[in-house]
């Protein structure tokens, strides 16, 4: 319980404007309950890239399962942005604004935090792999994630779930057309 409303006040607030309190105060639990689990935020922290690594893990593997063309697993990617469009635009990225902002002061936890992008970067080079591009997967699977990662600070920066429906479709043209 604890760890869904600390990823809930890490994504809203970020790291830094997220205290021990505020998710003690989001979870409805005592106090006491949590430290017993969790002595640190940033124990609480390394709980929700876990949480993270699974929930996305799991999606991973379903993906895997429900498609079997490559090409529709990576426009089911680029789907998921358009399915959390709202809070994309409202708060951005959960695992670039986590990165970023760790990656500023706290490399420590970057490095594991990172582990979220490389899950995605892994399966991403797969599904290119699977597409004949054995050469080009990794290289190809970073300028998806990089453009996912563009797409989202954009529409972020801008308040715009238009601009980020735009901004995909053109996306999905892109890898349709590999």
């Amino acid at each position: 319980m604890s760890v869904k409303s600390g990823q809930l006040q890490f994504y809203e607030h970020g790291y830094d404007g997220t205290s021990f309190s505020h998710i003690v105060e989001a979870s409805g639990l005592y106090r006491g309950n949590i430290y017993h689990y969790f002595k640190t935020k940033d124990d609480i922290l390394k709980a929700v890239i876990d949480l993270h690594l699974k929930e996305f893990g799991e999606l991973l593997a379903r993906w895997d399962q429900e498609f079997t063309d490559p090409k529709e697993k990576l426009i089911a990617f680029v789907d998921m942005l358009t399915g959390r469009k709202a809070e994309l635009v409202q708060y951005g990225c959960p695992i670039g604004s986590m990165n970023m902002e760790l990656g500023k002061g706290r490399r420590d936890l970057q490095k594991p935090a990172r582990a979220l992008f490389d899950l995605f970067r892994d399966w991403l080079a797969g599904c290119f792999k699977e597409m004949g591009k054995d050469d080009k997967a990794k290289s190809l699977a970073l300028h998806l994630l990089g453009r996912a990662q563009g797409i989202t600070v954009i529409a972020h920066v801008y308040q715009d779930p238009k601009l980020l429906r735009r901004e995909t479709t053109n996306l999905q043209t892109w890898i349709r057309n590999l």
